[in-house]
């Protein structure tokens, strides 16, 4: 995946990521399991005294269930994060909230894991012609997410629109769900509003080759056009918008999407999540 905005992070000065996928043709749609699919904004930022939710991206093109708990420490990852106890809390929706306290300034590590889930029993065929069941509650794969959030000084305001960017019309809603074919362009407007600051800057994380550009203070037009070999699968795009004031900057809420490209096109959506 793509991303534009930020420099390489060098915080993390080891990685351990463990990744598995039952790759196994599946008794309910005749394919090959399919993990979920998501991506996020390498470094993310939110005033100490403000709550926020970190609606990650979870869709999974099976229709899976998909939970997300945090990883096990030297099993799935190195250390365990350094998130500061109770300020943080992760959901198995895939949520991570942050809830405003004054001693939580700093940079912390965000290290979890993505699971999928069938829907009901299914079997899964191999190429050696062994089986395998799976029920509701046997993991299928299992995605490593690691991400890091700064939690910036107070903010005179925690309402969306004054300090912090808030999304307008025609920004795709949180969990769009976006169509596009091969070789033709699809093209995505971002816009953002603040009062007291000024949007400056679009963070994105999506497929590469999008393309970015400003088209007017606070809009930003995203361009991406899919390949043949693209053709059926399934893109997350993720995106916020950066206020800045001063020496001071403020990140809107982390909006993510998926786009499928396939034969129908355009820029029709329907919501996933």
């Amino acid at each position: 995946m793509g991303v534009t905005g930020y420099p390489p992070l060098i915080m993390f000065l080891g990685w351990r990521l463990l990744t598995h996928v039952d790759l196994g043709v599946r008794s309910d749609t005749g394919k090959a399991n399919r993990s979920p699919q998501t991506t996020v904004i390498p470094l993310m930022r939110v005033p100490v005294n403000c709550h926020r939710d970190f609606n990650l991206l979870s869709f999974d093109p099976d229709g899976d269930t998909v939970r997300c708990r945090d990883a096990v420490p030297t099993d799935e990852c190195v250390t365990s994060s350094n998130l500061p106890g109770v300020d943080f809390t992760l959901r198995g929706d895939c949520t991570l909230s942050f809830w405003s306290n004054s001693n939580t300034t700093g940079t912390y590590a965000v290290q979890m894991m993505m699971e999928d889930f069938p829907t009901q029993s299914i079997s899964l065929s191999y190429t050696d012609g062994s089986q395998s069941n799976r029920t509701t509650g046997h993991t299928l794969s299992k995605l490593p997410v690691q991400f890091a959030i700064t939690v910036d000084p107070v903010v005179p305001s925690c309402t969306e629109g004054v300090y912090i960017p808030m999304f307008l019309s025609p920004t795709p809603a949180q969990g769009a769900l976006l169509y596009a074919s091969a070789d033709h362009p699809l093209e995505i407007t971002v816009r953002a509003q603040a009062t007291n600051s000024v949007v400056s800057e679009l963070l994105m994380s999506g497929p590469g080759y999008i393309t970015e550009n400003t088209t007017s203070p606070g809009e930003y037009l995203l361009r991406w056009t899919p390949t043949d070999d693209e053709e059926g699968g399934y893109y997350p795009v993720c995106f916020i918008t950066q206020g800045v004031l001063g020496s001071s900057s403020y990140q809107s809420e982390l909006r993510c999407v998926i786009i499928s490209v396939n034969s129908r096109g355009g820029y029709n959506y329907s919501m996933f999540s």
